[in-house]
């Protein structure tokens, strides 16, 4: 563990695919993020669901050559894993205290402070949507925008409750065992992804799958134990001023929670894009769905894609991908019919 906001030894630094790994010390431990581009450029962090990490959360995203030309060439990425959940992470002693959902916003803080950061874009799924939320409200002259994937803003229904004190119980006596394996990875992809007796269940599932593994039992518990105590943050949802761009896929678990949230949030600054035949983590079920609705936000904050990338059969710039109506002033107007995704609101 780092035990100073100094710059680390080189022998606590790792380099993943072109990235490196910092260990930052915080109030609560410290907390892994990996640096990916060009620190002089504007920073997008990102934060997982629970019991994923980076490679888990939004691998398939900046593997697609068209997310990657547009992030890398406009931010330098910062991905925040949740105490214990980093690869090869050790396991959190059990002396430790618990930490809350506040916790881990402050954490954010603390981490953009230790590489000396302003305000970011913020890109979250499902709890981390949440963490980043809470911390938009607490400190909103730290984000320019939230990206937020099959998000949170309630306190845990009754169902979700129940859900989450079933893994709580099974993380207690079983850790990662094959029966909360399922329950997590329902949570996280729809049915078309996780194969049935007939077909069997994608790569992305199975490498998902292989990654749980990796998980000590105890430090996904934390996480979900934060989560399951989180507060209602529906009041604060107005005073955001952020811009905010909600992606929910209609398979999701958590589809009626970002209908929800949408609906509070202030409409000139929010829109919501709905992914159908798609679960909570859209990011690795169907990362194109994310490329046109995230260019045209980008584009409010004068950010683009290099000219250069613009002719690609698959990109979100080559005409013959675009639809008229995106061309609306009135609004975003996607409908691309190939993936079913709808935009309800203006950004």
């Amino acid at each position: 563990m780092v035990e100073s906001n100094d710059s680390i030894p080189l022998d606590a630094e790792k380099i993943y695919l072109g990235g490196k790994e910092h260990h930052v010390c915080t109030r609560c431990g410290s907390v892994s993020v990996i640096v990916y581009g060009d620190q002089d450029k504007p920073a997008l962090i990102t934060y997982p669901d629970l019991a994923l990490n980076y490679m888990s959360c939004f691998q398939g995203l900046f593997f697609c050559p068209e997310a990657a030309s547009l992030l890398l060439h406009n931010f330098c990425i910062y991905h925040i894993s949740p105490p214990g959940h980093e690869l090869g992470a050790a396991q959190i002693c059990p002396s430790t205290s618990p930490y809350s959902a506040d916790d881990l916003a402050d954490q954010i803080l603390e981490v953009l402070n230790f590489f000396g950061l302003g305000a970011v874009m913020c890109m979250g799924v499902t709890a981390g949507a949440y963490i980043f939320t809470l911390f938009a409200i607490k400190y909103r002259e730290r984000v320019l925008g939230l990206i937020l994937v099959s998000p949170l803003c309630r306190a845990p229904s009754w169902t979700e409750w129940f859900y989450n004190k079933v893994m709580s119980n099974l993380l207690y006596f079983y850790g990662m065992c094959g029966l909360l394996k399922e329950i997590l990875l329902q949570r996280y992809f729809s049915k078309e992804v996780r194969g049935n007796a007939e077909v069997p269940e994608s790569d992305i599932v199975q490498a998902c799958r292989r990654l749980l593994d990796e998980r000590y039992g105890s430090n996904v518990m934390r996480f979900l134990q934060a989560i399951n105590r989180r507060p209602d943050l529906t009041s604060g949802l107005k005073r955001l001023r952020c811009r905010t761009l909600i992606f929910v896929g209609d398979s999701s678990p958590f589809h009626s929670e970002a209908l929800y949230m949408t609906s509070k949030l202030d409409r000139r600054f929010s829109a919501l894009v709905e992914v159908q035949a798609c679960g909570s983590m859209v990011t690795e079920e169907q990362p194109h769905a994310m490329l046109i609705p995230m260019e045209y936000f980008f584009m409010r904050y004068g950010l683009y894609r290099p000219c250069h990338l613009s002719d690609s059969p698959r990109s979100p710039l080559s005409p013959s991908c675009i639809s008229p109506e995106l061309l609306s002033p009135e609004s975003m107007g996607l409908k691309l019919k190939p993936i079913k995704t709808r935009v309800s609101l203006e950004v």
